[in-house]
């Protein structure tokens, strides 16, 4: 869905026309021919503005303001209005939009001084907690013996997959620096493992290097995947994991094989690698609290791109408080 200021909207909407809708006031009427004749909307972006513009005519009606003398502090008070009745902030832009688009072309007519809309901004919408699997559904992830029966190298391909949790649970890979990773160091490598130094080497957002430390479960996933990766890779390839085609592995083909092993392992919701690598940065936060060495093991630039793991764990604390602190438990 693209801005109304900027044209076309992907949710079709029926027309709001007949007996039902709403009569429109003059220019309102104008503002909707100009925007099928001269910027040749399509018809489901106009009813979009016809319907933004008709909340617009009901909200100066009740204020008892024409509308070509509304000012910003009657469309302010009518956006909280729009908030405070449970229209979305994403729904807000939209009538902002729409209404902007209105004023602005009054204004290049010369039918008002001023937009009262230009500054009147929505309100922002809440950003979605990063979602993190419990402890238990992690481990069993990673811990799943896969019983696949793939016509060949059924037992590479399970080495394979339980090698790739391993490591983005265990080392919070993104899936791009997992697929990146070549099977030996190189100068053209941009990513690889040392197993004598328990520790993978990857380049992150912006080119970033970074050394993560690789646990035992790891390195005893990645021996068993190195043992049986040349069923499957084609001579000379670099890459440390390759598809049944014997080539590297894609992000796409990593995020179905993952998503598949969460079912066969009975995992109750959608997983994919991004999940992984938020529950490794959410289960290291309960266990060490450092805030700071979250930050490094994951690359992020900025700390407060970490905090948002400080709000998954609060969860956690909450549980802990109840359980232990003799002032949260209530009466019965």
């Amino acid at each position: 869905m693209t801005d109304l200021d900027g044209g076309d909207m992907t949710p079709p909407v029926a027309e709001a026309v007949g007996p039902t809708a709403h009569v429109l006031h003059d220019d309102l009427v104008r503002h909707l021919q100009h925007l099928q004749v001269e910027r040749r909307l399509a018809e489901r972006t106009r009813t979009m503005y016809r319907l933004a513009f008709e909340r617009l005519q009901r909200c100066a009606e009740a204020a008892a303001v024409p509308l070509r003398e509304v000012q910003p502090h009657h469309v302010r008070r009518w956006a909280g209005q729009l908030h405070a009745q449970g229209l979305a902030p994403g729904s807000i832009a939209i009538q902002l939009s729409a209404w902007r688009s209105f004023y602005r072309w009054l204004g290049r007519n010369g039918l008002v001084a001023q937009n009262p809309v230009a500054g009147v901004r929505a309100p922002r919408a809440p950003k979605p907690l990063p979602k993190a699997l419990a402890v238990d559904q992690a481990v069993a992830l990673a811990e799943f013996k896969d019983d696949i029966t793939e016509r060949r190298h059924s037992a590479a391909l399970a080495a394979r997959d339980q090698c790739i949790t391993e490591l983005l649970y265990g080392c919070g890979l993104r899936v791009a620096e997992l697929v990146a990773l070549d099977a030996q160091p190189g100068a053209q490598a941009i990513g690889w493992i040392d197993i004598a130094d328990a520790a993978a080497h990857v380049r992150g957002k912006g080119d970033k290097p970074r050394s993560v430390p690789v646990g035992g479960p790891a390195l005893k996933a990645l021996h068993a995947w190195l043992s049986m990766r040349g069923q499957l890779a084609v001579p000379d390839e670099l890459a440390l994991f390759v598809s049944n085609r014997g080539s590297r592995i894609t992000t796409g083909q990593v995020r179905a094989r993952l998503k598949r092993r969460a079912q066969q392992a009975g995992l109750p919701t959608h997983v994919h690698p991004h999940m992984l690598r938020h529950s490794f940065a959410s289960h290291l936060l309960q266990s060490s609290g450092d805030l700071r060495a979250v930050q490094e093991l994951l690359g992020h630039a900025n700390i407060t791109t970490t905090q948002v793991y400080t709000k998954l764990d609060f969860g956690h604390l909450s549980k802990v408080y109840d359980a232990a602190h003799p002032r949260a438990k209530r009466k019965d």
